[in-house]
């Protein structure tokens, strides 16, 4: 893309940088604490090196208090809005300096330095796109197909015929099983109480006039 586009105008408008450099730290140590806030909401970032135990915590903490006043006050962007968009640390300079050792040598000591990087960058909150609504006619059809799904099953003689069936059914099962004999006719209690008390009133009749016969022929004789 050619430098200078409307995209990339727009993008430098939405972000805002500050930079530091010739820190006395080393870029190992600064690079520690950079790794920390990269990609974090600008407040939160500076809640996080408030309280890190770091030394390199406090030039980087004002080093990102001053891109956010930048970005406040140069590109009028929001505080609130605003993310580490990128941080960065290329190494500087090295001071070189020596320390006297045995027998008169001389040990060279590097004092690093740093150039520290911070950007950030306003984030724009982009709105979820709205759900079609649902049709108003897929409840009532659905809704509709349980009541014929229960008349289906029932029938049209409906479920208190269909039992009358089935005990119909239940009752001549007995008579029609087996090896095809009648049906035994099964007498309650009483009706065979009242079948032996004729019995036995016709049995004591016909043994009494038996016994009168034989007392009239006796005495014929």
């Amino acid at each position: 893309m050619a430098k200078g586009s409307p995209t990339t105008a727009g993008a430098e408008d939405m972000r805002a940088r500050a930079s530091a450099r010739y820190v006395r730290m080393a870029p190992r140590k600064v690079r520690r604490v950079i790794d920390l806030i990269r990609g974090m909401e600008a407040q939160e970032a500076l809640s996080v090196l408030q309280f890190a135990p770091q030394a390199a915590s406090e030039p980087v903490a004002k080093l990102l208090a001053s891109a956010m006043a930048n970005a406040e006050h140069n590109k009028q962007l929001d505080p609130e809005a605003l993310i580490v968009a990128a941080a960065y640390v290329d190494e500087g300079p090295a001071i070189k300096r020596f320390r006297p050792r045995a027998q008169g040598r001389a040990f060279r000591i590097n004092k690093r330095t740093s150039h520290i990087t911070i950007e950030v960058e306003a984030v724009v909150a982009v709105p979820s796109p709205a759900r079609p609504p649902r049709k108003a006619a897929a409840g009532p059809a659905r809704a509709g197909k349980a009541p014929a799904r229960a008349a289906k099953a029932t029938g049209p003689s409906g479920p208190a015929e269909e039992t009358s069936e089935a005990q119909a059914t239940a009752a001549e099962a007995p008579t029609t099983a087996g090896t095809g004999a009648p049906p035994q006719t099964v007498t309650s209690a009483g009706e065979a109480d009242a079948g032996e008390a004729d019995t036995g009133g016709a049995g004591t009749g016909a043994t009494d006039d038996a016994t009168d016969k034989g007392k009239t022929e006796e005495g014929t004789r």
